[in-house]
Protein backbone atom coordinates (compact mmCIF):
# COMPACT_ATOMS: atom_id res chain seq x y z
CA UNK A 1 0.00 0.00 0.00
CA UNK A 2 1.35 3.40 -1.02
CA UNK A 3 0.77 6.77 0.57
CA UNK A 4 -0.49 9.34 -1.95
CA UNK A 5 0.43 13.01 -1.58
CA UNK A 6 -0.77 15.88 -3.76
CA UNK A 7 1.26 18.89 -4.72
CA UNK A 8 -0.75 22.07 -4.11
CA UNK A 9 -1.25 22.75 -7.84
CA UNK A 10 -2.41 19.19 -8.51
CA UNK A 11 -4.96 19.45 -5.71
CA UNK A 12 -6.33 22.68 -7.22
CA UNK A 13 -6.52 21.07 -10.67
CA UNK A 14 -8.38 18.08 -9.22
CA UNK A 15 -10.91 20.29 -7.43
CA UNK A 16 -11.60 22.24 -10.66
CA UNK A 17 -12.69 19.08 -12.53
CA UNK A 18 -16.38 18.31 -12.94
CA UNK A 19 -17.79 15.62 -10.64
CA UNK A 20 -17.75 12.77 -13.19
CA UNK A 21 -14.11 13.45 -14.07
CA UNK A 22 -13.26 13.70 -10.36
CA UNK A 23 -14.77 10.26 -9.74
CA UNK A 24 -12.79 8.74 -12.61
CA UNK A 25 -9.52 10.37 -11.51
CA UNK A 26 -10.17 9.39 -7.88
CA UNK A 27 -10.63 5.74 -8.87
CA UNK A 28 -7.29 5.83 -10.72
CA UNK A 29 -5.60 7.42 -7.70
CA UNK A 30 -6.98 4.59 -5.54
CA UNK A 31 -5.42 2.16 -8.06
CA UNK A 32 -2.09 3.92 -7.52
CA UNK A 33 -2.52 3.71 -3.76
CA UNK A 34 -3.09 -0.04 -4.07
CA UNK A 35 0.04 -0.47 -6.19
CA UNK A 36 -1.69 -1.05 -9.53
CA UNK A 37 0.73 0.47 -12.05
CA UNK A 38 -0.44 -1.49 -15.10
CA UNK A 39 -0.47 0.47 -18.37
CA UNK A 40 1.37 3.40 -16.75
CA UNK A 41 4.06 4.85 -18.96
CA UNK A 42 7.35 6.41 -17.92
CA UNK A 43 7.79 9.90 -19.32
CA UNK A 44 10.78 11.04 -21.35
CA UNK A 45 12.74 14.24 -21.80
CA UNK A 46 12.40 16.90 -19.13
CA UNK A 47 9.84 14.74 -17.30
CA UNK A 48 12.15 11.72 -17.02
CA UNK A 49 11.60 9.80 -13.79
CA UNK A 50 7.87 10.61 -13.70
CA UNK A 51 5.01 8.38 -14.78
CA UNK A 52 1.67 8.91 -16.50
CA UNK A 53 -1.63 7.23 -15.69
CA UNK A 54 -4.60 7.57 -18.02
CA UNK A 55 -7.99 8.55 -16.63
CA UNK A 56 -10.25 9.00 -19.67
CA UNK A 57 -9.19 12.25 -21.35
CA UNK A 58 -7.20 13.26 -18.30
CA UNK A 59 -3.68 12.33 -17.29
CA UNK A 60 -2.27 11.92 -13.81
CA UNK A 61 1.44 12.73 -13.69
CA UNK A 62 3.11 11.23 -10.64
CA UNK A 63 6.46 10.48 -9.07
CA UNK A 64 7.00 7.13 -7.35
CA UNK A 65 9.50 7.19 -4.51
CA UNK A 66 10.52 3.53 -4.16
CA UNK A 67 12.11 3.54 -0.72
CA UNK A 68 9.31 5.39 1.06
CA UNK A 69 6.28 3.93 -0.75
CA UNK A 70 5.07 7.46 -1.46
CA UNK A 71 3.41 8.59 -4.67
CA UNK A 72 3.37 12.33 -5.26
CA UNK A 73 0.68 13.53 -7.65
CA UNK A 74 2.31 16.34 -9.62
CA UNK A 75 -0.31 17.25 -12.20
CA UNK A 76 -3.87 16.39 -13.21
CA UNK A 77 -4.96 17.95 -16.47
CA UNK A 78 -6.62 17.31 -19.81
CA UNK A 79 -4.40 15.31 -22.13
CA UNK A 80 -3.90 18.19 -24.57
CA UNK A 81 -2.42 20.49 -21.91
CA UNK A 82 -0.81 18.19 -19.34
CA UNK A 83 2.73 18.15 -20.71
Amino acid sequence: MYKVAFEKEAEKEFLKLDSSAQKLVASKIIDLQNGNFSNDKPLKGKHKGKFRKRAGNYRIIYLKENNLLVITIIRIAHRKEVY
